[in-house]
């Protein structure tokens, strides 16, 4: 507000200078100048009337003449007044509409109502930095969640964007830079309800400005950047960074893992789809020699992993010394069928379209389909906007960095057990993934299942945790059982239990819980529901424990014991 203030007084300051001017001069002229009274004896104005008089004359011309009627020097004075007014209020008038449609005042006016009304807010939040395509499905789903956001965007056009998105819940927008400290303040760094800060820029440097205003600012607060790079995540790292996503890695891994454990990689799909997402189907990659179109970032990543599973990879790059691709690469940019041939499409198991151009990632997909038909075929969509036609091109696999960094984020949040699961799980054999997707596709239905932790503490459990200081045993079954018929199991699988530094992967439901322990869940949402009224209501904890449905409150158990 300050800044508000000093622009107006700076903006306003000569049309105030002129009607301070003009109204000054105009009372002192009124008291100056003599009238006559009803009685024909001289008589002068006072200040007073001079003060009321041009005030309402300046403003809206005409309630008569008072006291008494004016003599002629007072009439000539007043007309002077008349126009001198009108003159100076258009000037002020058309300064002030001017100051109101000045970029610069409405910026400095959005950001002091902007932080005004962060300042203000009772509800946890995260601090969003970047409304792009990851930015955009990470906020929609956390709003679906009822889990409050606020955006940080440098493009006006994306804010706009915002302001008019059919979103859940509302979610403050602010056009600033996101790496300076001042925004990050306004934008509730500092506020007590904060609970994190998520970078998602679309560019490693400012990502890594905001991670490091953020850790110097707000130490404990959590912190998670997108980083394209591998030295900008480990300079993230260095000066302890949370979570430093990658998307070109975390695809990288888990496409290789389909090649020895498709079972394993349908898990992931599952653990971090978006919500109401179909199930993804079970997809098994041909074995034999690969295509590699694009020698990036991307494709390093790709190759790097697919190699390490013993796959053959052929590359085609169209700047073999600008990405230092290894020999035998072809020069060329893999559009061309005469290319493709070279390459011995006719032959390969398939073929991965990983361009940073998404019309050249669709015409490899195509015209290599041409070629063979038998193709498994990935693409790399860059832009989401483009979903519908990679939709249309029918492509056994689709690579959208935007989804993959939102969902991984998502699943951070929600659940931050979630990724320990899912490293433990990473080298666990096919069997042991079978067993996995078997439990959890015998409680979902058509859509992915909801992932959530459980802490067995005062705050998130007190029901079972009082139960276990009073000598008390409490299973994982319990907990699984209907809060109404306790002889039903909810639709969940329980997924992981971490007490202290051990990990238990899919425990038994006779497993007792002890305090400290942290739980992952998976399964419907309705499953979560009854779980968090179990582990919070002692009545309910009760039944599905010993089977006994006590009446609660010290009047009904008065009642109960004199029938």
């Amino acid at each position: 507000m300050q800044n508000v203030i000093y622009l107006m007084l700076r903006r306003l300051r000569l049309p105030l200078i002129i009607l301070v001017a003009v109204y000054a001069i105009s009372v002192l002229g009124l008291t100056l100048i003599p009238g006559v009274d009803d009685q024909g004896r001289p008589w002068r104005m006072d200040f007073f009337h001079a003060i009321y008089f041009v005030s309402f004359l300046g403003s809206t011309i005409g309630f008569g003449e008072i006291p008494y009627p004016f003599t002629d020097a007072q009439r000539m004075w007043t007309t002077f007044i008349i126009y001198a007014a009108v003159i100076s209020w258009l000037y002020a008038i058309g300064a002030i509409l001017s100051l109101i449609q000045d970029q610069g005042f409405r910026r400095v006016l959005a950001f002091s109502s902007f932080a005004r009304k962060i300042r203000r807010g009772q509800e946890p939040f995260f601090i969003v930095c970047g409304y792009g395509d990851a930015s955009s499905l990470l906020v929609r789903e956390l709003t679906e969640r009822r889990i409050h956001c606020v955006v940080v965007e440098q493009d006006q056009d994306k804010i706009l964007g915002l302001q008019v998105e059919d979103l859940p819940d509302y979610v403050p927008g602010l056009c600033e830079d996101a790496s300076r400290s001042d925004t990050l303040i306004a934008a509730g760094l500092k506020h007590p309800r904060c609970r994190g800060v998520i970078a998602l820029t679309g560019g490693d440097h400012s990502n890594l400005t905001i991670a490091i205003s953020s850790k110097l600012l707000a130490p404990d607060l959590p912190v998670i950047c997108q980083s394209d790079s591998r030295d900008t995540a480990a300079n993230m790292d260095s000066f302890g960074t949370d979570h430093v996503i990658d998307p070109f890695e975390i695809f990288a891994s888990r496409f290789a893992m389909m090649f020895h454990s498709p079972s394993m990689y349908l898990v992931y799909e599952w653990m971090t789809s978006i919500m109401h997402a179909p199930l993804a189907d079970f997809t098994r990659p041909s074995t034999g020699t690969w295509l590699l179109c694009g020698y990036g970032r991307f494709g390093k990543a790709v190759l790097e992993h697919i190699s390490a599973e013993g796959v053959e990879v052929r590359i085609i790059e169209a700047d073999i010394a600008g990405t230092a691709a290894p020999a035998g690469t072809i020069e060329a940019r893999g559009t061309e069928a005469d290319t493709l041939l070279q390459a011995g499409v006719g032959e390969v198991a398939g073929i991965i379209a990983g361009t940073d151009n998404d019309a050249n990632n669709l015409s490899i997909i195509i015209t290599a389909r041409q070629l063979n038909p038998k193709l498994f075929t990935v693409g790399r969509q860059n832009n989401q906007d483009n979903a519908a036609i990679f939709k249309a091109a029918q492509a056994d696999m689709v690579m959208q960095p935007g989804v993959i960094v939102a969902r991984h984020i998502l699943g951070l949040i929600i659940a931050p057990l979630l990724d320990e699961f899912l490293q433990l799980t990473h080298d666990q054999n096919e069997e042991w993934a079978n067993v996995l997707v078997s439990r959890v596709a015998g409680v979902v239905e058509d859509v992915t299942p909801e992932t959530w932790d459980l802490a067995i503490s005062p705050l998130q459990a007190p029901a079972v945790f009082d139960s276990m200081i009073n000598g008390e045993t409490v299973s994982l079954g319990d907990l699984c059982a209907h809060p109404q018929d306790r002889r039903q199991t909810l639709p969940c699988v329980p997924l992981l239990i971490k007490r202290d530094s051990e990990h238990r992967l899919l425990p038994d439901m006779d497993e007792l819980l002890q305090a400290g322990d942290r739980i992952l869940f998976c399964g419907r949402s309705e499953a979560a529901r009854h779980i968090e009224h179990i582990v919070n209501d002692h009545q309910a904890l009760r039944y599905v424990c010993t089977g006994e449905d006590r009446p609660g409150g010290i009047v009904w158990e008065w009642l109960t014991r004199k029938t």
